[in-house]
């Protein structure tokens, strides 16, 4: 693994009044001011592991305007610690971060070069806040990104968790936004930085929500949520890490957010990272789950996109 060097302070804090404010059960977290949708292509930065992957920015890539380009730094049910502490190994770096995708992440958002910046913490969620300081060091990682460029966005990419969950996948993910992703983990770091907030890319809600689709028989030609994730090697269902049509759901939903634009229209025959095509919606459920990313993505104002009255 390749070294990275040490870590810097913590920014400080701020209070900004007329600033819409979401109740908690804890402390309140404020919401983000709206974003403006962008025309312009993109230099994005994705901080994480296998639920980011290498096909999903790839095919973000296709969907978005011409010459949005990305590097990233990955790992294999990687913590958000992990990747800044030095000292800490990454499991699967090498063949994780592969050219020309891979940039050291402490070099590369240091450098101030992004238009914007995506986090995401490892599954379990539960377990990275009990145990790898998951909240501190977003705001480590985000601290970074403020003191580098005054202009790269901050995003939190909101993952998911395994089918097999003992109390409901769907139930989780449903339950998990507010509880853990937003009070837990988003919340020191956005009471703090009020003017440079972490905003959220919704691809647990957003997967959930065709899902949901899929099992009402609303989405030609995909019946279950199992349809969306991947086979082991062996040919059973990989629990956690989705295939081709549920990356194709995660990047629509990272364009509807980074872009502030709705995905209606955009292609839904993609190229993995490899250059193979990718397994593809027919046209019909393609258009569906445009309208139901962009559904999900609106109707949560932590997205900066809601709370701008975007059109539908």
């Amino acid at each position: 693994m390749m070294g990275r060097r040490g870590v810097l302070a913590a920014g400080a804090a701020a209070a900004t009044l007329g600033l819409m404010v979401f109740a908690t059960r804890s402390r309140s977290v404020p919401v983000p001011p709206p974003l403006a949708p962008l025309v312009e292509p993109l230099k994005v930065f994705h901080l994480g592991h296998s639920l980011v992957g290498p096909d999903m920015p790839h095919m973000l890539t296709q969907l978005a305007p011409e010459g949005h380009s990305y590097n990233s730094q990955l790992g294999s049910g990687t913590s958000l610690r992990a990747h800044w502490e030095p000292d800490e190994d990454i499991l699967d770096f090498e063949t994780a971060n592969q050219p020309p995708a891979y940039r050291d992440a402490r070099e590369a958002i240091g450098s101030g070069e992004y238009s914007a910046v995506v986090l995401t913490e490892m599954v379990e969620l539960r377990d990275a806040l009990k145990y790898f300081d998951a909240a501190r060091y977003l705001g480590k990682w985000a601290d970074l990104v403020r003191q580098s460029s005054p202009e790269t966005r901050l995003y939190l990419y909101e993952t998911w968790h395994r089918l097999d969950d003992p109390d409901g996948w769907l139930q989780r993910v449903e339950r998990d936004l507010e509880a853990l992703w937003t009070r837990q983990l988003l919340g020191a770091d956005n009471r703090c930085n009020p003017q440079r907030p972490v905003y959220l890319i919704p691809g647990g809600q957003a997967l959930a929500a065709v899902a949901r689709a899929a099992e009402a028989g609303e989405i030609p030609g995909l019946a279950s949520r199992e349809a969306l994730f991947a086979r082991t090697p062996e040919g059973g269902l990989d629990t956690i890490h989705i295939n081709d049509l549920g990356a194709y759901v995660v990047a629509l939903t990272h364009y509807a957010v980074l872009y502030q634009r709705a995905p209606a229209g955009l292609p839904h025959q993609l190229a993995r990272a490899d250059g193979t095509p990718a397994e593809a919606f027919s046209p019909e459920a393609a258009a569906r789950v445009q309208q139901i990313v962009w559904k999900t993505v609106r109707a949560l104002p932590r997205t900066g996109l809601a709370a701008a009255g975007a059109p539908a």
